[in-house]
C-alpha cells in the first residue's frame, strides 16, 4: 500500500475527510487494489484491538443494517477470522465492508490514541 493510501485511510478514520469522499476514492480503485485496501484496513483494525461495544457502534456509524453481511460477521466471536471473511466477500459487498472497517478503525483507534498513545507512541499512522 502506498503512503498516500495510508494517509487517506487515516484521514477517513479520524473523520478529517468525508466518508463519501473515501467511498468515491475506494470505488475508483480496481478490484485488486480494493482488496489490498480492505486487507490493510483489517490489519489496522486488529492492531487497534476493538471491543465488542466498538464493533457494535461501528455498524451504526457506518450506516449499515445489522443484517448486512459484514455487520453480521463482525459481531461474531473471533475478530481476526471474521475480518478475514469480510475482506473476502464478493465484489458487491466491498463498499459496505469498506464503510464498516473505516468506522471500526475510527472508533477503536480514537480510544487507543486517548488511552494508550496520549503521551506518544510508535504507531506510524499516528504521526502522519
Amino acid at each position: 500500500m502506498t503512503s498516500d493510501h495510508l494517509v487517506i485511510l487515516n484521514e477517513l478514520a479520524q473523520e478529517l475527510k468525508a466518508l463519501e469522499t473515501g467511498i468515491a476514492w475506494f470505488s475508483s480503485l480496481n478490484p485488486a487494489e480494493q482488496g489490498q485496501v480492505l486487507r490493510e484496513l483489517s490489519n489496522y483494525c486488529i492492531q487497534a484491538h476493538p471491543s465488542q461495544e466498538e464493533t457494535a457502534e461501528s455498524i451504526r456509524r457506518a450506516g449499515l443494517r445489522p443484517t448486512h453481511t459484514p455487520a453480521m460477521l463482525i459481531t461474531r466471536p473471533g475478530l481476526p477470522e471474521q475480518l478475514n471473511k469480510i475482506i473476502h466477500l464478493p465484489q458487491a459487498e466491498r463498499i459496505t465492508s469498506f464503510r464498516l472497517l473505516i468506522a471500526l478503525l475510527g472508533i477503536a483507534d480514537m480510544r487507543r490514541r486517548l488511552q494508550d498513545c496520549i503521551n506518544g507512541c510508535n504507531h506510524p499512522w499516528h504521526h502522519l
